[in-house]
């Protein structure tokens, strides 16, 4: 009878859209690892000749969190994470990047300590680091030199 036959021309669309769904869940998240990607990243300009802070933003839009355990720079002697508790800042080991999300550093918050400059970073240049995981591969970052009086959410 006529009746059946928009009911298997529905089957088949939905038996494809179904198979869509599921291969879309074979991508980067359901395998277990992290995707990395780095944005929103300057150093401003600094005041001391010996130190700097720096600031980015880690994004994550893979399936599993991952730790930044170290940063190294040719800028500076060290590069050491800090974490802002209350109104001190406190040196760690590593921070999480959690899983689908992001890490932050901001000034007042999670950000970088370059010590032991090399030479003083000035606006308009650049310096580099390299970003290290506890699972993921290293993530190389040149991160602009702004004013010392820059407001990321303004540009100035």
């Amino acid at each position: 009878m006529k009746p059946a036959r928009p009911a298997r021309l529905l089957a088949v669309p939905t038996a494809v859209i179904t198979g869509a769904l599921l291969l879309a869940g074979c991508g980067s998240d359901s395998d277990g690892r992290a995707d990395l990607s780095v944005r929103d990243a300057y150093i401003p300009q600094p005041v001391s000749d010996t130190m700097a802070a720096g600031f980015l933003t880690i994004v994550n839009k893979g399936g599993a969190k991952d730790e930044l355990t170290s940063v190294t720079s040719t800028a500076a002697g060290s590069v050491t994470l800090h974490k802002t508790v209350g109104s001190s800042m406190e040196e760690v080991a590593s921070l999480d990047v959690p899983a689908h999300g992001q890490l932050v550093f901001k000034s007042g918050g999670n950000h970088l300590m370059f010590e032991k400059l090399k030479n003083k970073p000035v606006q308009g240049g650049t310096v580099n680091v390299e970003l290290h995981f506890a699972a993921s591969d290293p993530v190389e970052v040149e991160i602009p030199v702004e004013s010392a009086t820059y407001d990321p959410k303004t540009g100035h």
